[in-house]
Order: C-alpha cells, then sequence, then structure tokens
C-alpha cells in the first residue's frame, strides 16, 4: 500500500478527485455557469414581454428558452450548487474526513455535469425542447427532437443526483463524528439528510416517467397519447408525484442554511432546535401527499380537489414553526448585519410573501382563476428565488472563507445586496397584478390596451436590476481573489459555532488530524465556552488512511452521454453514422470503466503520522 499520494498535475488532479471540497468547488462552479446561462434566457424572455405585439423573439424561440430556462435552473443550477454546499460543509459539521463513498461522489458529480452537457446540445441540433419544464403530453410526445434531448439529458442528470443522494444518507447515517448523535448534527446536516430521502423517493417516479417517455418517443410504445389509447393525465401525475417533493428538496437545504447563518451573527442558539427537526421531517412527509394541488383544474372532482386543499394549507404549519424559530433566534441577539445576515434576515419575510400567496392557490375553488396565470409565476418564484436563491447567497458569503481561503468584500456585497433585492421585487411582485388581470403565463407576446402593458415594462427593469446584481457578485469574486482579506490560519473568522470553523484554513485533504469529540449541540461554541476553543481530540494522531483519485468517474460519465446521445440519434433524419454503433460506443465506455472499476484492487495511500504532526504544529493547524 503506498504510503504517501503521487504528484499529479494540477489538471490531472481536479479530473480525477474524489476529495469532497474539490468535488464541492466544481458544483458550485457548473452550477453558477448554468445559473448564468438560465438567467441570460430569463432576461431575453422579460425583453420579449417588454412591450405589447414585440418581435424581439419567435414564439417558437420563446417557447424553447422558458422550457430550458425552468429545466437548466431547477435540476442544473440550484440542485448542483445546493450538492456544492452538501458536498463542501457536510463532512466537516460532522466530523468526518470524507464522505462514506468517495469515488460514488465524484461519479455522481461527472453524471450530473454529462446530463447537463447532453440537454444543452439540443441547441445543436435544430433547437431545445419546448413543451414546458414540465413537459406535458401531449406537448412532450410530438417529433421534435429537442424534446428527446430532455427526456435523455434529465435521466442521465437524475443517475448522478440519486447515487449522491444515497452517498450522503449512508454518510450522515455512518461517519459521525464520536458523540455526534441525530438530534446534535447542525440543522444544515439534518435538512441535506432530509432531503437525500426525497431525492431518493422523488427522483424514481421521474426516472420511471421519462423512461416510459422515452419508450414512447423513440421505440413506439403507447402510454399518454389518447389516439393509441393512452392517458395526458397519467404524465401529470407522475411528474408531479416528482414535481412537488422537488420544491422541498431545493427549499429544506436552504432551510438549513438559514439556520446556520442566523445563529452565528445573532450570536445565540437557534430557538427551538428539536421543533426545527420535526418540522423538517414533517415537511418532507407531507410534501409528498399534495401533488395533486398542481391539477385543481385537470378534474378530478371535488373530493380528491378538497382532501389536496386541505393538505396543502396543512403543510403551512411547519413552515411557520420555522419562520417564528428564526425570528426567535434574532430576537435579543446581538445581531451583525453582514452580507451573509442581510440576505438570511431577508429572506424571512420574503419567503414569507410566497408562502401566503400559496395558501392562496391551495383555495381549489379559487385556482380555477389563479391557474396558468402570472400569478402562479409571481408565487413560484417567491419561494424559488426568495426561498432558495437569497438562501444560497447567504451560504456563499458565509462559507465563502473555509472554501477559498479568503472572504469577499463586504462593501459590494452590500450593494449586490440592495440591487439583486430591488430587482426581484420589481420583476416579480408586479407579476401578482398581471396574474389577477388574467395575463396567461407561457404567452410570448400580448395585445396593448389591456392594461398590462406598464406592469410588463416594470418586471423586465426589475431583471435587469437582477442583472446588475449578479455582475456586482462576479466583479466581487474577481476583486476579492486579489484583494481580498486572507483567512489562512484564521480557522473561525465568523466566531460561528459548528464544527468546520474548527478546522485548519486552508482545510488539509484530511479535514481533522484527529477525529474530534463532540460534547454538545454547536460543538465549536461549547469548546469555547467550557474548553480552550479547541476540540477536543477522540482519538491519537496516527497514520491517515486517505483513497486514490481516479478517471474512472469522468470515462463512465462520458459514456453514458454517448449512450444517451445515440438513442437519440434513433429520432434523427439521417444519421452521419448508425446510431447502435453510438450506444454500443456509450455502453462499452460505462461498463467498461465499471468493469475496471470491480476487478483493480485499490487501497488508498496512507498520510504518516510524522506528516500530520507537522501540520498540527503549523498556526491553527489544530483540529
Amino acid at each position: 500500500m503506498a504510503s504517501h499520494k503521487k504528484d499529479k498535475s494540477v489538471v490531472w488532479d481536479w479530473l480525477t478527485t474524489v476529495d469532497h471540497k474539490k468535488l464541492g468547488i466544481m458544483y458550485l462552479i457548473a452550477g453558477t455557469l448554468f445559473f448564468a446561462k438560465a438567467g441570460l434566457m430569463a432576461v431575453f424572455m422579460r425583453i420579449q414581454l417588454a412591450f405589447p405585439e414585440n418581435n424581439f423573439l419567435s414564439g417558437q424561440t420563446y417557447n424553447e428558452l422558458l422550457t430550458m430556462h425552468g429545466t437548466i435552473m431547477l435540476f442544473l443550477a440550484v440542485t448542483p450548487i445546493i450538492f456544492a454546499f452538501m458536498n463542501f460543509v457536510i463532512p466537516l459539521q460532522i466530523g468526518a474526513r470524507d464522505v462514506a463513498f468517495p469515488f460514488v461522489n465524484a461519479l455522481g458529480f461527472w453524471i450530473f455535469l454529462s446530463g447537463g452537457l447532453l440537454l444543452s446540445t439540443s441547441w445543436f441540433f435544430g433547437g431545445g425542447p419546448d413543451a414546458g419544464w414540465t413537459a406535458y403530453a401531449p406537448l412532450s410526445t410530438q417529433d421534435v427532437l429537442g424534446i428527446d434531448f430532455y427526456v435523455l439529458g434529465l435521466q442521465v442528470s437524475g443517475i448522478g443526483t440519486l447515487v449522491s443522494a444515497i452517498n450522503f444518507l449512508v454518510t450522515i447515517i455512518n461517519m459521525r463524528a464520536p458523540g455526534m448523535t441525530m438530534m446534535r448534527l447542525p440543522l444544515f446536516v439534518w435538512t441535506s439528510f432530509v432531503t437525500s430521502t426525497l431525492i431518493l423517493f422523488a427522483f424514481t417516479p421521474l426516472a420511471a416517467g421519462l423512461a416510459l417517455l422515452m419508450l414512447e418517443r423513440v421505440f413506439d410504445a403507447q402510454f399518454f397519447v389518447p389516439d393509441a389509447g393512452g392517458n395526458v393525465v397519467i404524465w401529470q401525475h407522475i411528474f408531479w408525484i416528482f414535481g412537488h417533493p422537488e420544491v422541498y428538496i431545493l427549499v429544506l437545504p436552504a432551510f438549513g442554511i438559514i439556520s446556520e447563518v442566523i445563529p452565528a451573527f445573532s450570536r445565540k442558539r437557534l430557538f427551538g432546535y428539536t421543533a426545527m427537526v420535526f418540522a423538517t421531517i414533517l415537511i418532507a412527509f407531507l410534501g409528498f401527499m399534495v401533488w395533486a394541488h398542481h391539477m385543481f383544474t385537470v378534474g378530478m372532482g371535488p373530493v380528491a380537489n378538497s382532501i389536496f386543499a386541505i393538505a396543502t394549507m396543512t403543510i403551512a404549519v411547519p413552515t411557520g414553526i420555522k419562520i417564528f424559530n428564526w425570528l426567535f433566534t434574532m430576537w435579543g441577539g446581538k445581531i451583525t448585519f453582514n452580507t451573509a445576515m442581510l440576505f438570511a434576515s431577508s429572506f424571512v419575510p420574503t419567503f414569507v410573501l410566497g408562502g401566503v400567496t400559496g395558501v392562496m392557490l391551495a383555495m381549489a375553488p379559487v385556482t380555477y382563476l389563479y391557474h396558468d396565470t402570472y400569478f402562479v409565476v409571481a408565487h413560484f418564484h417567491y419561494i424559488i428565488v426568495a426561498g432558495i436563491v437569497l438562501a444560497l447567497f447567504a451560504g456563499l458569503f458565509y462559507w465563502y472563507p473555509k472554501m477559498f481561503n479568503h472572504k469577499l468584500n463586504e462593501k459590494l456585497g452590500i450593494i449586490f445586496f440592495v440591487v439583486f433585492t430591488i430587482g426581484f421585487h420589481l420583476t416579480f411582485f408586479v407579476q401578482h397584478f398581471l396574474g389577477l388581470m388574467g395575463m396567461q403565463r407561457r404567452v410570448y407576446t400580448y395585445l396593448g390596451g389591456q392594461g398590462l402593458d406598464t406592469y410588463n415594462l416594470i418586471s423586465t427593469f426589475g431583471t435587469f436590476f437582477m442583472s446588475a446584481g449578479i455582475i456586482i457578485l462576479i466583479i466581487n469574486i474577481i476583486y476579492s481573489a486579489f484583494k481580498g482579506e486572507r483567512v489562512i490560519g484564521q480557522n473561525d473568522p465568523w466566531d460561528a459555532r459548528t464544527l468546520e470553523w474548527a478546522t485548519p484554513t486552508p482545510v488539509p485533504e484530511y479535514n481533522f488530524a484527529q477525529t474530534p469529540q463532540i460534547r454538545s449541540l454547536d460543538p465549536l461554541f461549547y469548546e469555547k465556552v467550557h474548553g480552550d476553543g479547541t476540540m477536543k481530540p477522540a482519538e491519537p494522531v496516527s497514520d491517515i488512511h486517505m483513497p486514490n483519485g481516479s478517471i474512472l468517474p469522468l470515462v463512465i460519465s462520458i459514456g453514458l452521454y454517448f449512450g444517451g446521445f445515440g438513442i437519440i440519434m434513433l429520432e434523427m433524419q439521417n444519421p452521419v453514422i448508425n446510431p447502435w454503433i453510438v450506444v454500443a460506443f456509450g455502453g462499452i465506455l460505462t461498463f467498461g470503466a465499471m468493469a475496471v472499476r470491480s476487478i483493480k484492487e485499490d487501497h488508498g495511500y496512507h498520510i504518516p503520522k510524522s506528516k500530520v504532526k507537522a501540520d498540527l504544529k503549523r498556526p491553527g493547524g489544530g483540529s
């Protein structure tokens, strides 16, 4: 067995890494690029809708941008950015040296990325999918090649998300440091644990639905087309059984981030920790009980509508518990209003507004007026942007020093917060009124003289403010990389409470030289009060076993890309190469790499005790 790590080039190191911290940064970069792409699509759509009867975009192009904007934002932007924080932070917060299965962790990232790139390839073959991000049949059963990219891209990407979720579940159950009981887990770990459970049970019906749609589109099966004896409503049920838990897959980790940031900058323990944990579990459970509130106008009948309406209103109760607990945490606290805290505290009232409109939409009879109007668009974005994106920005500014060894500039951060928040409310608040006035969503133009002109123009101005805010954030990231306050050797720049801030900065590849002994909730704060501010070790200094990097996850993901692309080629007119050759090539790459992984013995390597001791002697080197 190797006693040390072989030197590798920087590029090869990142392509083969299984280190959860590097994979977290890679998720962050990939998610940010997809976020920028989907955001640009939103700007184009709002320019088209700024004036009545505008011809900036054609109807077909608008439908493609609409579909790709929603699909990319939900599956390829917000989800990987959440996974970035989960990857980087969870092992540190539970006192682990890595996730349970480092190889599988890398595999999850590369498969997600290959699925996202497969979906994006559609632009080079006649245009993107155009059936909306929900891909309702019969729109998604039409002969449009872009929808095949949607189906196969999401299938591949979903595999990566599923294996990553299983990995997090095993990590949180099995890899906790001594004394880290389930009721001592930080709220971010709890919400990530519940989210991973949701992914396990919600992505499987989506995978099944996409498989049925693929069989129908590529192999002429008959599931959803009424003319062939299919039923379009079946797709709606399958999609929303996934689609509503998906909202909580995104929102619950955001709740966890807020539950870390607010106590840290309120200088108080999180109020009602136990209630917050059980509220999280209850939200996840109820999230599976309410999918049909997306289908109130389908014709399920008054009994079904009433049941789902009551269940939908019930889910507001555990969410309300969380809102009051955050407020009570801030109440009487010594609050520091830096950028992270500004985003976290503004999240609370903004998310409440989205929740209030959600309860309005839960009333089945009234939803006949709201359905498919801009009121739903406004509600959805007050949940997704106010409930998730604001939390992600709070988490970015909070964990940035630990991830990149320097802080982001606070002045630029506050300007970013102000500009982005103003832009968000300008964009989406007026859309409530547009919806109440009857403007339908998913229309690429509208007639003048209906009272819609001014509100649409205001909404479009808002997107420019949001875009300016994102540009300020990019400037901040570049400026801070050169001029930002360095925190190397400064393990805990925020005077925070949880275990990730007990690790050295930069975090060594093994995270903790000695696995820490956990003695309380908020373990680092406990040691500050009852000890010398450093974590007590649960083991002596010894050799540390680490996993080797591997190129096989990248090879497997490339194989899945070609396999998916080959199946799509079956639908192409006169492909330049036999599609089954491409499918076979992808299969050989994927299963060949899996076979190599199965046969090859890889015992990892050891970091010798002498190096670990030397690391401990450096300033800020204690764990």
